[in-house]
């Protein structure tokens, strides 16, 4: 066994590297697979142990929201030529597990809660409304990666409203999205509430987001919601309005 000595220093030397790894290597592996879009700020301690705030961001990379994010690798993982760390977003939040490789960050089973007005940086017309309410996002599994992004998650805004009218809650509602390489896929249902949307997009790397939703609304509420969806939407009938992304209500 004349070899063991050199190995059990080189499997040494490769743990000290990761320990030692500054945790700032997370947010370029973050920012280079979301082109932009998912930055780690403020990270401190090393790709071992370490936290900071995950930010999403617009398509800009400038305004967005932040929640703190705290690791810890789990060192059985490095036998497999891979991190495995365990993750909490938030202060209550559960752990899930975060997998890095020199080709792709893997996410299963996490859960973000957000404000509503994060919704204006997935679609920026949603953003003057000045949205209310909660937003959940439950990721299934999620791989970012030099080949696009894989993966489903889901999102329901609970309680939504919005500033411009008193209309109060407007419903419940969920997205389901499914990510495939460049293109991901969302279809949206209403859950409850006088307001109901249901539509689909898509969204691809390099292209502005593709999608058209119809907001339905009850008769008894038509005279005070009809105002709000005229901003953003073109009315097609009594109390039906269609958001278009091609329209030239999302233009302006």
């Amino acid at each position: 066994m004349h070899w063991g000595a050199p190995a059990f220093g080189l499997a040494a030397y490769a743990a000290a590297l990761v320990a030692l790894a500054p945790a700032t290597l997370i947010d370029g592996r973050l920012q280079s697979a979301s082109e932009g879009r998912l930055r780690l700020a403020e990270a401190r301690g090393s790709l071992w142990s370490g936290a900071g705030w995950i930010e999403v961001r617009d398509a800009q990379g400038k305004a967005g929201v932040a929640r703190r994010l705290a690791w810890r690798v789990l060192p059985g993982s490095l036998l497999r030529a891979r991190l495995v760390a365990q993750a909490t977003l938030g202060q209550a939040a559960r752990p899930f597990p975060v997998t890095l490789s020199l080709s792709r960050v893997e996410i299963a089973d996490a859960a973000l809660q957000l404000p509503a007005a994060a919704l204006g940086l997935g679609v920026p017309a949603l953003a003057p409304l000045r949205l209310s309410g909660e937003v959940l996002v439950s990721i299934a599994q999620l791989s970012l990666g030099r080949g696009g992004v894989h993966g489903e998650a889901t999102l329901q805004w609970r309680a939504a409203g919005s500033a411009l009218t008193p209309v109060a809650p407007l419903g419940d509602y969920e997205v389901r999205f499914k990510a495939a390489g460049t293109a991901v896929h969302g279809a949206l249902r209403t859950l409850e509430g006088p307001l109901e949307l249901e539509g689909e997009g898509s969204w691809s790397s390099g292209a502005a987001p593709s999608y058209l939703v119809t907001a339905r609304v009850q008769p008894r509420h038509q005279e005070q919601l009809a105002p709000l969806l005229r901003l953003i939407a073109v009315e097609r009938g009594a109390g039906r309005f269609e958001l278009d992304s091609a329209s030239a209500a999302f233009g302006s």
